[in-house]
């Protein structure tokens, strides 16, 4: 009966956690192409000379086979063959902590056994992005936008998240973290967790979110200004989406420095 509660799959990954688990094992927590999110036990790949080599370092992508198991323990981790290691960890720490926020919200927003292939292809190209060392601020907000859109979760980013009505431009504009969007000015007075975010960095959240944009398309440029007002706004809607602050935010800030972004 175990034979008929287990089956061999095969599919691409991104490696977004790795836990140690005994002297020669560890725990991999992937974000397949085909099965979502899955957590495998890696067993031997803690020794010198593991069969899985690099294949299971963080946000290294690659083809793996695994056995997967109807019960609620960890499915099998047997095989893994990189197909792309994450590399601007060797040259940017900036690029380094994205990368690292990016499998951060993979691990917090997906549920185990949840296919997304768009989100997949979208993590995918960021980490690329993030190894051709572009502007890590308009990467990561990119990524934010559009793993909220595929996810169901985009703010309100055209018409007053509370009523309904269009907004019209304004050089401010309020944007309320409860009603997960922005607000019109009836709809201000009264709300709590509203911000007031400039009308350009709302321009810049549709041009980056917008269902018909080429996720493959060269990113706009955006000025430091704009983005780091921006990440403030995504921090804070992030931490109120997931109900706690990600671990990686108080190192985002690194992203907006003009030295970086230039």
């Amino acid at each position: 009966r175990v034979l008929f509660d287990m089956a061999m799959e095969k599919t691409d990954a991104i490696v977004i956690r790795v836990v140690e688990f005994s002297e020669s094992s560890c725990v991999v927590t992937l974000f397949t192409r085909d099965f979502g999110k899955i957590a495998a036990m890696a067993k031997g790949a803690r020794r010198p000379k593991s069969a899985f080599e690099s294949a299971i370092d963080l946000l290294t992508t690659s083809r793996i086979l695994f056995i997967s198991k109807s019960s609620d323990s960890l499915d099998l981790l047997t095989e893994a063959k990189v197909q792309r290691r994450f590399r601007a960890s060797d040259s940017s720490l900036p690029h380094l902590y994205a990368g690292y926020y990016v499998a951060e919200l993979l691990a917090s927003l997906t549920d185990l056994g949840d296919p997304h292939p768009d989100l997949y292809n979208l993590a995918q190209d960021t980490i690329c992005r993030l190894d051709d060392m572009q502007n890590p601020a308009t990467v990561i907000a990119r990524f934010e936008l559009n793993a909220l859109r595929f996810l169901g979760l985009l703010p309100t980013l055209d018409h007053c998240s509370s009523c309904g009505l269009e907004v019209s431009e304004n050089r401010r504009i309020p944007f309320g973290q409860i009603t997960g969007g922005i607000l019109c000015q009836g709809c201000r007075r009264g709300q709590a967790q509203v911000v007031s975010v400039a009308w350009s960095v709302i321009v810049v959240m549709r041009q980056l979110a917008a269902a018909d944009v080429d996720l493959s398309a060269d990113l706009p440029e955006i000025s430091t200004t704009v983005n780091g007002e921006l990440r403030g706004l995504m921090n804070n809607y992030m931490s109120h989406l997931l109900g706690k602050r990600p671990r990686m935010v108080p190192f985002l800030g690194m992203l907006v420095q003009p030295s970086v972004c230039s």
